[in-house]
C-alpha cells in the first residue's frame, strides 16, 4: 500500500532522514504528505485514502489483501476530496471542496459523489454538478437543482441510504433533511429546519430529532422534536441564555442527548440531557480547555468519550470501563503516547490506529484486537527523523490584565533553549482557531534554522471557553495584540529569547498581527513577515458586507467599525514601523486579496521602511506549487537570517530518493 500511495502522490519514494544542521534542506519541507487520511472498509477488505496532489486531493481505494489499487477519484484543479465515508462494505461516499490556497479553509462545494471499491458505478448523487437526464426522460432519480448537500448520518443500520442536509444557494438558507439512496441519488424529504443555516442530528432509526442554526443576527438556536411528525421545540436561544449548545450525539437507546454547552466562565462542559424529562447532568469537563474531538462507539455515532487538548491531547470517557476506554488505554500504554483510532471493522477485529506527535508527522498501524498485535502500515513523511525534530513544549503565562494565556514553545533538538533568536508565530483566523500540539511544518523549518518558535493562543482563540473567545471581540490590534507582546516579553524574562533577535511571522490574520506588532512595538522586534495577510480593515469589512448581511454583522461585532478599523490598520501606521518587512501574497487570493499586500507595500515604501515582496499571480491564500513554496521558504530563511542570524536554505539541497528500492 505504501508504495502505491507514493507512486500516486510523487512517483518516487523518499526515505533518508535529514541531518541536523543550521542550514536547511528546504526540499524536505516542500515535499507533501503521502496522504491525508485512511479508513478501513467495514469488512476490512479495503483501505480508502486521500492523497494530496498539489492543487487537488484524490481518493485512492486499495485492496488490503494485496495492496492493489482498485479505484481512484479526483475532480480537477483546486478541487479536493474533503471527506469520505464507507457507507457499506463496497461503497464510498465522497464530499468535495474548493480551495484556492494552502491556507484556505476548504469551502465545501455541496456535491456528494459515490464510487464502489472496485471502481465501478462512480457518480455524482446530489449537488450543483448533477445533470438532468433530459426533458424526454420521465423518470428522474436525481434532481438537477442548484443546491448544496452535506452528510448528516450514514445510517449504520442501513447499507442503502444516508441522511443529508440540503440547502439552496441563497444567503442564510433554510435547510431541509433528506434521505438519499447511495446508488441512485433518489431523495425523500424528512424534515425542514426551523432555523436558518441548520445542522441536523438524527436518532438511530434515522428520524431527525435536533436542528441547530444561526440567522443573519448570528444568534445560535437549538431545536428538538419528539418524533417524525412532532413540532419543533426551542431548547436553547443564545440571545436569552448567553451560551451556545450543540449536540455531540445520542445514546444507544436514544434516551440521552450528549450536548456540549458553553459556560459563563471557563471551558465548555459535556452534558447528558434526558430527552424525556429534560434533566441535565454534567458528564465531563476539563479545568482548562474545551472538547477537542469526540470518540464514537465502533460502527455508530454514539459518543463514548472525548479528547481534550490541554497542552497535549488527553482522552477521557463517559464510562472508564467501557470497551472503547479499555482499548484506548491499552494502545496508549503500548505506544507510549496519545493515539487515535480512526476506523474499525464492523466486527471490531481490526482497527486503524494513528500516531502523531510534535516530532512525528504521523504513522498508521493496523491493530489486530484478537492477536493484540500492531503492524506498521504507512508514514505520512517518512523522510523526517523524529529524533532530529524540535520538541514542542506547552507553556503558559499571565497577560497584563491577569488573563491566563497558553501556547507552545519549540526549540531546536539539542539546544539549551536559552538566549536564542526567536520567531513569534501568531496563528491565522483569528476567532475559532487555535494552535495545537503536533507536527507543524513551519515550526520545524524554523527550528532547523536555529530559531526558538513561540506560538500563542491569544484571547479570541478557540478551545478555552466562551468568555476567552469573546474577550477577543473588537480587539484586532488591541488586547489580542497585547497578548503577543506579553508573550514575547515573557520569553525574554524567562531567558529563552535573545531580546535583540526576535521577529514576528504569520499568515492570514497572523500576517496582520505581525505588521501590527512592529507598528505598536517598534523597538521590540527586529523584523516582520506577512504571508497572505490582511492589512487594511476598512477594505476587509467592505468585502464582508458584500458577502452577506450575516458576514457584515459578524464583522461589525467581532472586528469593529468606523474609526476603530482605521486606527488598527497597519496600512495606516506604516510610519511607526522601524524594521524591515517581507510580504508574500497570491493574486488569486479570495480571503486576503493581494490588494492588501500591495497597499501595505506602498505605505511602507512611502515611509522609507525596507520592504521585500514575493507575489505570484496564480496563487491563492497560501502557495500550492512546489516551485513557489520552495522559493518562498528560501526567501523567508534568507530574510530572517539577515536580521536574526539563523540558517539559510542549502544550495542545491534535495531529499535523497530511492527509486529503485
Amino acid at each position: 500500500m505504501k508504495h502505491i500511495l507514493m507512486a500516486l502522490a510523487f512517483g518516487v519514494a523518499v526515505s533518508a532522514p535529514i541531518a541536523h544542521a543550521a542550514d536547511v534542506d528546504v526540499e524536505a519541507f516542500v515535499k507533501r504528505d503521502r496522504f491525508d487520511d485512511i479508513k478501513l472498509s467495514p469488512n476490512g477488505d479495503y483501505y480508502a485514502a486521500t492523497v494530496p496532489l498539489g492543487d487537488r486531493t484524490a481518493l485512492a481505494v486499495l485492496r488490503r489483501s494485496d495492496n492493489k489499487l482498485t479505484a481512484t477519484f479526483q475532480i480537477g484543479k483546486n478541487t479536493h476530496v474533503a471527506g469520505f465515508w464507507w457507507v457499506n462494505p463496497e461503497r464510498v461516499l465522497i464530499s468535495t471542496a474548493r480551495k484556492f490556497g494552502s491556507l484556505d479553509q476548504p469551502l465545501l462545494t455541496g456535491d456528494i459523489y459515490a464510487i464502489n471499491a472496485d471502481g465501478t458505478r462512480p457518480d455524482v448523487l446530489v449537488g450543483q454538478s448533477v445533470v438532468s437526464a433530459g426533458p424526454g426522460t420521465k423518470i428522474q432519480p436525481k434532481k438537477a437543482e442548484l443546491v448544496a448537500a452535506f452528510l448528516v448520518d450514514d445510517l449504520p443500520r442501513d447499507d442503502r441510504n444516508v441522511v443529508i442536509a440540503v440547502s439552496p444557494f441563497s444567503a442564510d438558507p433554510f435547510t431541509r433533511a433528506e434521505q438519499m439512496d447511495v446508488y441512485t441519488g433518489r431523495r425523500t424529504q424528512l424534515a425542514r429546519a426551523p432555523v436558518r443555516n441548520a445542522r441536523f442530528t438524527v436518532d438511530h432509526d434515522g428520524v431527525v430529532r435536533f436542528a441547530r442554526g444561526v440567522g443573519s443576527d448570528n444568534v445560535n438556536k437549538l431545536y428538538y422534536r419528539a418524533g417524525e411528525n412532532a413540532p419543533w421545540e426551542l431548547i436553547n436561544d443564545e440571545a436569552a441564555t448567553s451560551r451556545r449548545e450543540w449536540v455531540l450525539g445520542l445514546s444507544a437507546d436514544d434516551s440521552l442527548a450528549y450536548l456540549e454547552v458553553e459556560q459563563p466562565r471557563g471551558p465548555n462542559a459535556v452534558v447528558a440531557m434526558d430527552i424525556a424529562t429534560r434533566e441535565r447532568k454534567q458528564v465531563l469537563r476539563d479545568d482548562n480547555v474545551d472538547v477537542h474531538s469526540v470518540i464514537l462507539r465502533n460502527g455508530t455515532l454514539v459518543p463514548v468519550g472525548v479528547t481534550f487538548m490541554d497542552g497535549k491531547p488527553r482522552t477521557d470517557f463517559f464510562d472508564a470501563q467501557s470497551p472503547e476506554a479499555r482499548l484506548y488505554r491499552s494502545l496508549e500504554a503500548a505506544f507510549g503516547g496519545p493515539v487515535q483510532v480512526t476506523s474499525q471493522t464492523s466486527d471490531g477485529r481490526y482497527a486503524l490506529v494513528y500516531l502523531r506527535s510534535d516530532v512525528n508527522p504521523g504513522d498508521y498501524y493496523i491493530f489486530d484486537n484478537v492477536a493484540k498485535k500492531a503492524d506498521h502500515l504507512v508514514s505520512r513523511r517518512e523522510w523526517f527523523d523524529p529524533a532530529a525534530m524540535a520538541p514542542m513544549r506547552p507553556v503558559s503565562f499571565v497577560a497584563r490584565d491577569g488573563l491566563p494565556i497558553h501556547g507552545y514553545l519549540s526549540t531546536p533538538e539539542g539546544s539549551q533553549g536559552k538566549s536564542m533568536p526567536m520567531v513569534v508565530l501568531p496563528h491565522g483566523g483569528p476567532f475559532g482557531i487555535q494552535d495545537n500540539w503536533g507536527f507543524d511544518t513551519d515550526v520545524q523549518l524554523l527550528a532547523r534554522a536555529g530559531y526558538a518558535v513561540l506560538q500563542v493562543n491569544y484571547r479570541g482563540s478557540s478551545g478555552y471557553g466562551r468568555a476567552f473567545q469573546q474577550a477577543g471581540a473588537k480587539q484586532w490590534g488591541g488586547t489580542m495584540q497585547d497578548d503577543l507582546t506579553d508573550a514575547t516579553k515573557w520569553a525574554i524574562k524567562e531567558g529563552i529569547a535573545d531580546p535583540s533577535r526576535i521577529c514576528l511571522y504569520g499568515g492570514s490574520y497572523g500576517g496582520y498581527a505581525s505588521l501590527m506588532g512592529v507598528a505598536k512595538e517598534p523597538s521590540l522586534y527586529r523584523c516582520a513577515v506577512g504571508y497572505v495577510g490582511v492589512y487594511d480593515l476598512p477594505t476587509m469589512q467592505r468585502a464582508d458586507a458584500r458577502e452577506s448581511k450575516r458576514f457584515a454583522n459578524w464583522s461589525s461585532e467581532w472586528v469593529g467599525s468606523g474609526d476603530l478599523l482605521v486606527a488598527n490598520s497597519p496600512t495606516r501606521l506604516a510610519d511607526r514601523i522601524k524594521v524591515p518587512v517581507f510580504l508574500a501574497a497570491g493574486g488569486e487570493d479570495e480571503i486576503a486579496p493581494i490588494a492588501h499586500s500591495r497597499m501595505m507595500e506602498q505605505a511602507l515604501r512611502k515611509a522609507n521602511v525596507p520592504v521585500e515582496t514575493l507575489y505570484y499571480d496564480t496563487e491563492g491564500h497560501g502557495f500550492y506549487k512546489d516551485e513557489h513554496r520552495r522559493e518562498y521558504y528560501t526567501r523567508l530563511l534568507a530574510f530572517l537570517s539577515r536580521h536574526l542570524g539563523g540558517g539559510v536554505a542549502k544550495a542545491g539541497g534535495t531529499v535523497p530518493t530511492t527509486a529503485g528500492k
